[in-house]
């Protein structure tokens, strides 16, 4: 008996190892690209940076100009106003064609395809597509509209612009994972409404929405996350020399700025363990919410 104990510990043993090196790799490349930066952020936002990568201590200095600067309160506001274009109508588009395409049309993995294809077109080259079709001069769009309209220069719109561009380029994302929790909803629910007289509009509104929370729990998290981590779509729609970059700079973009281009990596990392709680802040308030409207049970 103890024979067989020794060789079960063995066993055991054996494949713990086996474990421990099939995820070392990916724990490896955790430490490295996520948790050591992060901890490295932390402790640039406190010090004062200096050439060849030499920094001094400076305590909340960085902080204290920050939260003086207001260049950085209207990151914060465009940010905010980006998250409230792109969020709600962004998933309620995703959740219509994810409706759409969970029924029984003609060509239906022909559209699924098509609407996730801006998901593996390079952002650059959405980022020059878009920025031609709103171009003043000869942009589709203003061709179209028989008017000239400022679409990416113009102050009061340029922020609606890049949102129109989120928004595009997302839909397809969500869509799919919406229609994944779609496929989910068991058809006899709907065949048990049908037969209790529910329309189609009631089903949607007390089966489908009910049923889909959970996905759209998730889809809402992801996008209301990216929105405030949006950098690359603005830099690329956005020159630096354009007027209205003050009316569209994220606070992403605002790093990018103090930390590549003023130089000041300090400042540029207390922007960035700012953009992070405030990540962590609408996540909690969000889990917090979900209970009240997100339903888990079959």
């Amino acid at each position: 008996m103890s024979n067989n104990t020794a060789k079960a510990s063995k066993h055991a043993k054996s494949e713990s190892m086996w474990g421990y090196i099939m995820v070392a790799p990916t724990i490896i490349g955790l430490l490295a690209l996520n948790i050591y930066p992060f901890l490295d952020t932390i402790k640039l936002s406190f010090s004062k940076t200096r050439p060849f990568g030499l920094y001094e201590l400076r305590g909340i200095e960085n902080y204290i100009q920050m939260f003086a600067s207001a260049e950085f309160w209207r990151a914060n506001l465009n940010t905010i106003y980006f998250c409230l274009l792109t969020v709600p109508i962004g998933i309620f588009l995703s959740l219509v064609v994810a409706v759409m395409l969970n029924t029984k049309i003609k060509g239906r993995t022909f559209f699924r395809a098509v609407f996730f294809l801006p998901m593996v077109v390079a952002p650059a080259a959405v980022a020059m597509v878009w920025k031609w079709i709103f171009n003043t001069e000869y942009g589709i769009i203003n061709t179209i509209l028989a008017h000239k309209v400022n679409w990416i220069t113009d102050p009061g719109i340029v922020m609606v612009t890049c949102a129109i561009v989120a928004i595009w380029s997302a839909i397809g994302y969500d869509a799919v994972l919406l229609l994944s929790g779609l496929q989910n909803i068991s058809k006899s629910y709907y065949e048990a409404a049908s037969l209790d007289g529910a329309t189609k509009v009631q089903q949607f509104f007390h089966i489908t929405l009910p049923m889909v929370s959970p996905t759209l729990f998730v889809v809402l998290i992801m996008r209301l996350m990216s929105s405030i981590k949006v950098y690359d779509l603005i830099y690329m729609m956005i020159e630096e020399s354009n007027p209205a970059l003050t009316s569209a700079q994220s606070l992403m973009y605002l790093f990018y700025r103090e930390s590549f281009v003023a130089g000041n990596r300090g400042l540029g990392s207390s922007v960035v363990i700012w953009t992070v709680a405030l990540i962590g802040l609408v996540t909690i308030v969000q889990f917090w919410g979900q209970k009240k409207w997100v339903n888990y049970e079959v």
